[in-house]
């Protein structure tokens, strides 16, 4: 806002007469008004905002775009985002009609279904008559491409209308590229045919669609060699193997030891925090002692600039003293996150998507959409944060929507026959893998429903820890 301010003033200074127009999105905000007021330009601008609440990524993925909103509500204490999330999904409400059943679990959830039931009572909804992949694009050098020009960048669209993408998006790392191996044999394999033997003109005519995915498959082959260089390092495979064992929870002291020494090794801090993260959740936090040495080493190695960012991740509850036992190995057993011998090429568990462990997020929307939260009760209050379970009224359908409960095909569908919606929203932002999780559940035999993934932004564990992350000066 004093940016705006200087640069108004500077027009006066030199007598110039322009009309000044601030849009702000999603809202307007009471302290940047308040800014204007105190440089004494706000009666000279025309002020409006734009409620950008819904930016569809996919044909099944909406984000909201609320990068900060984790640490927002957190770290800052600023929960205005959660608004935005409820106001977002009354705008769907009011073209699709009424979400029936609303299950949340954690503070924010719980906050914005208690929000959505306030807009409702409100305004009363009508039934209706490394690679980041940034909004379904990837930006990176032409040269990965196979494109020689030099310092040049270009952006690669990575979405449903690629139909390799589509295909190939939802597997393990570690298949995919057998996958593209065996579409360029068979490709190969064809065109080895069409040399050597006379073909119909209906085979001609299928050899010619093949060929116009030739594109698709050199991006695709490109973009997977480019990845293998850094999914076959010691360093990245070593790695994953600490975060299996951190989840799997056997073996503390050498977890322990492993992000000690990636701490005096002075490795990237973004990977030192993100398994620092992880070790201290499944944890309920570290002792005590354990807890004061490892912070105070992180401050030696990394400067103590970062006592901010490890107040954050601390306030956060990311990165803590434990106070009570840790329950993280009744919530695993209980829940199945860790499925030993995992079939990654042909899955039958959600577990595939990150080779064996199941996401936490992901196995408790599939308690709630197939048999709702009291079996597993006294799990979720291991949990942290409340969890809440609303039905809500105004739903002018059939009396399908009734009930969420259990996989009955009779029931939950549709007057047409299709199945019905369900809209699963992630307060905090969600990750590739679990969006494949989830389209792998909504693929199941006797799964009753289609997930639409609603979410704050799309995160992963990198982009996720970064907002922690206090850049000074």
């Amino acid at each position: 806002m004093k940016f705006i301010s200087s640069h108004i003033h500077n027009d006066i200074s030199k007598g110039l007469q322009r009309e000044y127009h601030v849009y702000f999105v999603p809202r307007r905000s009471v302290c940047c008004e308040k800014i204007l007021e105190e440089e004494k330009v706000h009666h000279l601008l025309t002020i409006g905002e734009y409620p950008l609440y819904v930016l569809p990524l996919d044909e099944d993925v909406l984000s909201f775009e609320l990068d900060l909103a984790y640490k927002e509500c957190q770290v800052d204490g600023d929960t205005s985002s959660l608004w935005h999330i409820a106001k977002a999904i009354q705008k769907l409400e009011s073209s699709f009609g009424v979400i029936p059943n609303v299950r949340a679990k954690g503070r924010a959830s719980v906050r914005v279904a208690d929000i959505l039931n306030r807009l409702q009572a409100e305004e009363p909804v009508n039934s209706p008559d490394f690679l980041h992949i940034n909004n379904g694009a990837l930006e990176l050098e032409a040269s990965i491409m196979g494109v020689q020009q030099e310092g040049k960048r270009m952006k690669v669209p990575l979405n449903s209308s690629d139909k390799l993408f589509k295909e190939i998006r939802d597997l393990n790392f570690e298949v995919v590229g057998q996958i593209l191996r065996q579409k360029a044999t068979s490709m190969k394999q064809d065109y080895a045919e069409m040399t050597t033997t006379t073909q119909t003109v209906s085979e001609l005519k299928d050899f010619v669609k093949k060929l116009n995915s030739l594109p698709e498959m050199t991006r695709h082959i490109n973009l997977a060699q480019h990845l293998s260089t850094f999914t076959s390092k010691p360093s990245f495979l070593g790695q994953l193997d600490m975060e299996h064992t951190i989840v799997e929870a056997q073996s503390y002291d050498i977890c322990f030891e492993y992000i000690e020494e990636m701490i005096h090794k002075q490795e990237p801090l973004l990977n030192v925090l993100r398994l620092l993260i992880l070790f201290s959740v499944t944890n309920s936090g570290l002792p005590k002692k354990h807890f004061d040495y490892l912070r105070r080493e992180l401050l030696h190695s990394y400067g103590f600039e970062h006592m901010v960012t490890l107040n954050n991740l601390e306030k956060a509850g990311l990165f803590r003293k434990q106070e009570t036992k840790g329950n993280w190995l009744t919530i695993k057993r209980a829940l199945q996150l860790v499925v030993e011998d995992t079939d990654t090429a042909n899955p039958n568990d959600i577990a595939y998507v990150f080779s064996g462990y199941a996401p936490l997020s992901i196995r408790l929307v599939q308690h709630a959409v197939r048999s709702g939260w009291r079996p597993i009760e006294e799990i979720l209050k291991l949990l942290p944060g409340p969890h809440s379970d609303t039905k809500r009224g105004r739903f002018s359908s059939t009396s399908s929507f009734d009930n969420l409960q259990g996989a009955s095909a009779g029931v939950d569908k549709v007057a047409d026959g299709r199945r019905s919606l369900v809209l699963v929203v992630f307060i905090g932002g969600v990750t590739f893998a679990e969006i494949s999780a989830l389209r792998f559940l909504s693929s199941q035999e006797g799964m009753a429903y289609d997930l639409i993934i609603g979410t704050t932004k799309i995160v992963s564990g990198h982009t996720l820890t970064e907002t922690f992350v206090e850049k000074l000066g």
